[in-house]
């Protein structure tokens, strides 16, 4: 019994499809056409129970199609799942569905935001189900993973994680690096960035030191330096915005531009990935999706490529790595069919499930249990992502109603020398923390505040809401 394999928001022909990384975060998108299996749209057998789930994953769609056929073939629950992949404006398109009476059973969570899908009651808390499930609770550690903003609401426990996304690493071309007299790669960004134009002064115009992409450059890169300096844009401890600390790591990043390290174009995420698989530059950086990305996507043969640690100011790691937790499913909680709902959630999270889908390199796992459990010798490249003891998740800074372009691009174009660091500092500033108060005055969101917050374990602290 086969059931539908993609379906269109609207039904339209094409679609814009994620292809690679782990969740929904990822930076390739194809154009796919609505297809559907053979012999048109699958149903359940009379008297099954169909369970419909809805994800915006694809990347890891041939192993998902794959266990859930073997599911509902086999299953005893008598349960019939139905899968539909939403390509395209897969937020919105789930609250029109909720609001209209047609959300599915199951969705996948990983790009959820608490507040519109958890605070407005779309998805229900899971914390009854998880509490009576032993199994589960060994599989996936849920309440090790429970994330203040993220998953997780007052103790309420909405989605429960079963992967990771690495923080970013360096990738780097071993053949460029040898040439140039290079073993490693420095752990001071100061030193990274003398590398970085020691090597484009030797390619002289045959290759580069560095490459930097068009698509949300800052994060790539120097953003991630300055969390492990210490450096992030949320003070926890005073519950305010602060960018100040971002001074030394921008100043330090515009000679990238300004001293011509940079190859001296700033493409979309795949060309840049193409042209630093042909040796273009050196140096790249992203997280662990570049697996894949390098080994199946777009293959690096010609040279011989290593994955690095991004480097800090000092070269001491004085704060956590942003990582990023992915591949989790919420219940809508207008669901009719709850209980078969959750067992759905428990076959996508059990441990024959998530063994294949770890070892075949879709995501890191995020629990010690299936770290041990997986043999990481079928994981390949993605072996060289295990995630730190630094990386952490951080809590989620209060959502505000920002005007104008975010730190991201801000910060960016300061780099580029678009517009002076101090004066960008004093925007986000001002404009960061106008939205903060304006919102908490108006009961649109929650100071956060963790008195007791070590930069080093993010998400160890004492978080309290203040309502002013």
């Amino acid at each position: 019994m086969r059931k539908k394999r993609f379906i269109s928001i609207a039904l339209a022909a094409v679609m814009a499809a994620s292809v690679v990384g782990c969740g929904s975060g990822s930076d390739t998108a194809a154009n796919v056409e609505n297809t559907q299996a053979e012999g048109g749209e699958a149903k359940a057998p009379e008297g099954v129970t169909t369970v419909e789930v809805w994800t915006e994953d694809r990347h890891d769609l041939e192993y998902v199609e794959k266990m859930i056929d073997q599911y509902n073939q086999n299953n005893d629950d008598n349960i019939f799942i139905n899968l539909t992949v939403i390509t395209e404006d897969y937020k919105n398109m789930l609250a029109l569905a909720y609001n209209g009476g047609t959300a599915p059973d199951v969705v996948g969570a990983n790009s959820l935001p608490l507040n519109t899908f958890a605070d407005t009651g779309i998805l229900m808390p899971l914390n009854e189900y998880i509490d009576s499930d032993e199994t589960f609770q060994k599989v996936n550690e849920p309440y090790e993973h429970a994330y203040e903003g993220e998953n997780t609401r007052n103790g309420n426990i909405y989605f429960v994680y079963s992967g990771m996304r690495s923080g970013v690493r360096v990738e780097y071309n071993k053949n460029i690096l040898e040439e140039c007299g290079y073993t490693e790669v420095p752990s001071k960004l100061e030193d990274y960035i003398d590398m970085a134009k020691d090597i484009t002064e030797k390619g002289a115009g045959n290759y580069y030191g560095i490459g930097f992409t068009s698509a949300s450059t800052f994060e790539r890169l120097l953003e991630m330096s300055a969390q492990v300096s210490g450096i992030y844009y949320y003070d926890y401890v005073n519950g305010k915005y602060d960018f100040s600390g971002y001074k030394d790591i921008v100043e330090l990043g515009k000679r990238f531009i300004s001293e011509d390290i940079a190859y001296p174009d700033q493409q979309g995420v795949d060309n840049m990935r193409a042209l630093f698989a042909e040796g273009q530059f050196a140096l790249w950086s992203n997280a662990s999706q570049e697996a894949s990305v390098f080994t199946n996507q777009i293959p690096i043969t010609e040279f011989e490529w290593g994955v690095a640690e991004v480097p800090s100011l000092t070269g001491e790691i004085e704060g956590a790595l942003q990582t990023t937790p992915s591949k989790a499913y919420g219940i809508v909680s207008t669901s009719e069919h709850k209980d078969e709902a959750w067992k759905v959630i428990q076959y996508f999270q059990s441990e024959e499930f998530l063994k294949g889908y770890l070892e075949s390199g879709h995501c890191l796992p995020i629990s010690t249990y299936m770290d041990a459990a997986i043999d990481k010798t079928k994981i390949g490249r993605m072996a060289d992502f295990s995630l730190l003891d630094y990386e952490s998740v951080y809590p989620k800074p209060p959502v505000i109603n920002l005007t104008g372009d975010d730190y991201r691009v801000v910060l960016w174009n300061a780099v580029m020398d678009y517009v002076d660091v101090d004066e960008a500092i004093e925007d986000l500033n001002t404009r960061y923390n106008e939205a903060l108060e304006a919102d908490v005055a108006s009961g649109a969101t929650k100071r956060l505040v963790i008195s007791d917050y070590d930069p080093l374990h993010p998400s160890d602290g004492t978080i309290t809401y203040l309502d002013k």
